[in-house]
């Protein structure tokens, strides 16, 4: 009876505080956050014992940048060279194609700062009131490229005879990179002209291209990983994203902006009305950061254009 007594004693206590623990689980804010599609790049921490040392011990602000994915690796280096002169500050990036993050944007999720690798998804932040006035501004400029595996004998030049491969990685419509190859499929007359080129269907690529496999894409990183897999035999990415695989990627073809446009990238700082002071500050001086010559040096090295 005792150890009876005893056992229910100790498991009220702990039922108790499992109910004090869910409770206060559930006082917590519910602002929302991108699951794990992302990449986290965080800035800034500090070591404890170095705090003691120094003395230091300022709060750790953090922002949320979302960036499209063929920025991640330029953006890793330059997030390091920033957090040199900004221990404070913790950068979280969310990196995805720009269609993808800008609904998550517009459904709620916490975003201080937006770099899209197309002018599209920033005019309509700035349509939805999402963009901080008077922050947008052109970063860099990039190209289209036609990619295969190295040594991989290909009959495929570049886009004029897409329809000679056996299979293509294509980022879908709402990509920047696949509507920039539809839009360079459609001067080149072998897609029918449309006012929005985004809008064509895979399907349709496919068609007009005597009926070529292609597999879709969410985003220019899943491109570039079934060419470098040989899951298809080629695809349409970015030049910069061929950085760091020069001994694995040929480039059969870098298309002209004669056919595409230009691949301008603008960054703009976000409404956040969850942001605090510091947050909101933080964001605005990474924007200037960007947009530094320094960082220039920075996005040319990783093959991007800065004279935008």
């Amino acid at each position: 009876m005792w150890k009876r007594t005893v056992c229910g004693l100790l498991a009220a206590v702990l039922t108790g505080s499992l109910l004090t623990g869910c409770a206060a689980d559930v006082s917590k804010g519910t602002e929302k956050k991108p699951e794990a599609q992302g990449t986290d790049q965080n800035i800034g921490k500090t070591d404890p014992e170095t705090e003691k040392d120094t003395g230091k011990n300022d709060p750790e602000t953090e922002i949320q940048v979302f960036i499209a994915a063929s920025l991640n690796n330029v953006m890793t280096e330059l997030a390091e060279q920033y957090s040199q002169a900004h221990p404070e500050v913790k950068i979280t990036y969310n990196a995805d194609s720009s269609g993808t993050l800008l609904t998550q944007i517009q459904e709620g999720y916490a975003c201080d700062v937006f770099f899209s690798a197309a002018q599209k998804q920033m005019d309509q932040l700035e349509k939805d009131g999402l963009a901080v006035e008077g922050t947008r501004a052109d970063v860099v400029n990039n190209q289209v490229v036609v990619v295969a595996l190295k040594d991989s004998k290909t009959a495929v030049t570049g886009l004029g005879n897409l329809e000679e491969a056996g299979s293509i990685a294509l980022a879908g419509g709402s990509v920047p990179v696949g509507r920039y190859t539809r839009q360079a499929l459609v001067n080149l007359g072998k897609l029918e002209e449309t006012e929005d080129a985004a809008r064509i269907s895979t399907r349709t690529v496919s068609e007009a291209l005597g009926g070529v496999e292609i597999s879709e894409q969410d985003n220019v990183s899943k491109v570039l990983t079934a060419v470098t897999e040989g899951s298809c035999e080629v695809g349409t990415t970015y030049y910069s994203d061929t950085y760091g695989y020069e001994e694995e990627l040929d480039i059969l073809e870098t298309v002209g902006y004669d056919l595409t446009g230009n691949v301008i990238y603008p960054i703009a700082q976000v409404v956040n009305e969850e942001a605090d002071e510091a947050q909101t500050a933080a964001a605005a001086e990474f924007v200037e950061f960007i947009l530094s010559d320094e960082a220039k040096a920075v996005f040319e090295a990783y093959y991007f254009d800065t004279d935008v």
